[in-house]
């Protein structure tokens, strides 16, 4: 026996079903996709996951595992401009010790979120005692300035 007499043996290998080649082949027709509908399309699929428009399970099911949104720190800011414009107005006074629940007293903010952050923007003339949870370094600058206190919490 030589190599270019080796066969499979008889069924061993299955031949491929040529679909839509007339009634007598057994596959004609519709070619075994039944009639009509999306599915007896060519381009008839839908995406993996699709429950025909209906909300979907992944959808359905509540959010699980880590997210890196649930650890920022929100604070409420304020501009120093924004403190002159609240002593000009007379909600403040000068030497006054300002924190984030003095502010909530004269409805600036209605929550704490997680602190008071000082911002730089516009001018303060008025000497001021100001407990904050951060600061920008101008903001810093501009209190000291003008002759006031920023008090910030020990760095961590």
């Amino acid at each position: 026996m030589d190599l270019n007499q080796l066969k499979d043996n008889q069924g061993a290998r299955k031949g491929r079903t040529r679909v839509g080649r007339g009634i007598g082949s057994g596959k004609g027709k519709t070619a075994g996709r039944g009639h009509k509908g999306q599915k007896s399309r060519g381009s008839g699929k839908v995406a993996v996951g699709f429950e025909g428009g209906q909300n979907p399970l992944y959808r359905r099911l509540p959010m699980r595992g880590f997210n890196n949104c649930l650890f920022t720190t929100n604070y409420v800011t304020l501009n120093v401009g924004q403190l002159q414009t609240m002593v000009d107005a007379g909600k403040i006074s000068e030497g006054q010790t300002v924190s984030i629940n003095t502010l909530q007293e004269i409805g600036f903010t209605k929550k704490a979120k997680d602190g008071l952050k000082v911002l730089g923007t516009g001018e303060l003339k008025t000497k001021l005692v100001i407990d904050a949870a951060a600061a920008s370094a101008s903001a810093l600058e501009k209190v000291k300035k003008a002759g006031g206190e920023l008090n910030l919490p020990a760095a961590k």
